[in-house]
């Protein structure tokens, strides 16, 4: 069978937001929709034909749009305040302080399209910033499903958790990796693979290119433990702390600035409870240019095989 054939169907994250969110809708007639003049690129289309009375469109103003997802959870409701991260983030962000975090809204805001996703509109369209902005915000969890399941599994948990939170959906295809049946924990990553010589850790769209730089690093005889890390706040320091100590190095990778993501979150716990070399893989603290995300992804070292050899060099740091 050729390899187009047997080759993972790529889904887009959007999707399985959306679906689950109509589901939770129709059970719960608190849930509403905010957006900022964003129902085609959100998909909140269906949602829209099936309840247009409970989705606020505010146009493209998205400090009032956070503003009023926050009235609506005063009033009893349920709000998911749903708009291109690099706007939702970058433009709201001291709505985002001070009516969501600081207030402990019961707001779920989720930031579409983020990492380089909008490639080819550049540079301001980018949002390799918003783990930093986010994750330094007490009472804001800040999530970056791997896949539809993980997606869909932690819009679920959204709706029950009592306070904020940040989703941060891509719309770049990327595979399942978790199984059908996967309910989310927040602060809890998921190993998808073992292995004793280094750990490769990422979340969102680089999750499934570990998995793959792993499968490289195994043809040339190292054994790459591989954690999925969708929670960026609360990290799973038990995760962490228990891959440096069996493996001795660690290796991050995520679609963001090197500078206060996933990979800042975890040189956190190394340097404070378990030192061992890392590595962070990332934007080096630049503008991306304009391209695919997935030629970005690319240029900036995170191809399987960049992941893959930068695992090799970092392992015989350790050994050195």
């Amino acid at each position: 069978m050729s390899e187009v054939l047997t080759a993972p169907k790529l889904k887009d994250c959007r999707d399985a937001f959306c679906a689950k969110l109509e589901e939770l809708a129709a059970g719960n007639g608190k849930i509403v929709a905010v957006c900022n003049d964003s129902v085609g690129s959100s998909k909140l289309g269906g949602f829209k034909s099936r309840w247009p009375e409970r989705l606020v469109n505010v146009g493209i103003a998205e400090q009032n749009m956070v503003g009023v997802g926050a009235g609506l959870a005063n009033g009893g409701m349920l709000p998911y305040v749903c708009a291109a991260a690099p706007f939702l983030t970058g433009r709201a962000l001291e709505q985002i302080k001070a009516d969501i975090a600081y207030s402990n809204a019961n707001v779920k805001l989720v930031g579409i399209s983020s990492g380089m996703a909008y490639g080819e509109l550049g540079p301001t369209h980018h949002s390799i910033e918003d783990f930093a902005w986010t994750r330094v915000l007490p009472n804001l969890p800040v999530v970056a499903p791997c896949d539809s399941i993980e997606t869909a599994a932690a819009v679920e948990w959204a709706a029950s958790y009592p306070g904020p939170v940040f989703l941060r959906l891509s719309r770049v295809g990327v595979p399942d990796l978790l199984p059908e049946d996967h309910v989310f924990e927040l602060g809890r990553a998921n190993r998808l693979r073992d292995g004793s010589d280094v750990t490769l850790i990422a979340n969102g769209t680089l999750t499934h290119r570990m998995l793959k730089a792993a499968e490289i690093l195994a043809g040339r005889g190292v054994e790459a433990r591989v954690l999925n890390m969708a929670t960026v706040r609360p990290i799973d320091t038990e995760a962490v702390v228990a891959a440096a100590e069996q493996t001795g190095a660690i290796l991050t990778a995520e679609e963001h600035s090197t500078f206060g993501g996933l990979g800042s979150a975890i040189a956190e716990v190394v340097v404070a409870e378990a030192p061992v070399p890392m590595k962070i893989l990332g934007v080096p603290g630049i503008f991306a240019p304009t391209g695919s995300a997935e030629f970005l992804l690319d240029e900036f070292g995170m191809s399987p095989e960049a992941v893959a050899d930068a695992a090799e060099a970092l392992i015989a740091r350790k050994r050195g």
